[in-house]
């Protein structure tokens, strides 16, 4: 997830910043052991671009490496409105089932992630989430969504950190059972 000012997403998450290449190798080690991606519609719609970046004209190899890692990847996305998918090893939801995702969840031996304010949220208020990834990044981008949901409380237990040249800055926390 990646917050700019205030703990709001962007509303369009590819046109307010873009990693460098510092940044985009660490979030390639990161997404390596991720084996499913739980998206939203709109994250989906953002995300597929690494469907075909691989062949994309001036794709930095930092890219190319992202879209490998990204298309090995099993993608569910949750969605009432989305009519088909344009990538491979990714399947339509249409609605978010805790249950569903919990058993997904112990039967991987591989990470999963949520992408999506909304969906982060839903899963978050389920109990499904076991860290929290940001990057704070150095940018206002003047609006966005709210990146965590309203009405849920957990304490936190701060795991790592890690500050970039370029001033983004990645924080991972373990959420406290309550």
């Amino acid at each position: 997830m990646t917050s700019g000012r205030a703990g709001r997403l962007p509303d369009t998450p590819r046109r307010c910043w873009r990693p460098d290449g510092e940044v985009h190798r660490f979030v390639n080690d990161l997404e390596r052991p991720v084996g499913t991606y739980l998206y939203g519609r709109r994250m989906y719609e953002t995300m597929v671009y690494w469907e075909t970046a691989h062949a994309m004209p001036g794709e930095p190899p930092v890219g190319r490496d992202y879209a490998s890692i990204w298309q090995a990847a099993d993608k569910i996305v949750f969605s009432k409105t989305l009519e088909s998918v344009s990538s491979a090893r990714t399947r339509i939801q249409r609605e978010f089932d805790p249950a569903m995702v919990r058993q997904l969840k112990s039967a991987t031996e591989h990470d999963m992630t949520v992408g999506g304010a909304d969906l982060a949220g839903q899963a978050i208020e389920a109990g499904l989430v076991d860290e929290l990834q940001l990057f704070l990044v150095p940018a206002i981008v003047g609006g966005g969504r709210r990146a965590l949901p309203d009405g849920v409380r957990s304490d936190l237990e701060l795991l790592d950190t890690r500050r970039f040249a370029g001033g983004a800055v990645y924080l991972r926390y373990r959420l406290k059972p309550a």
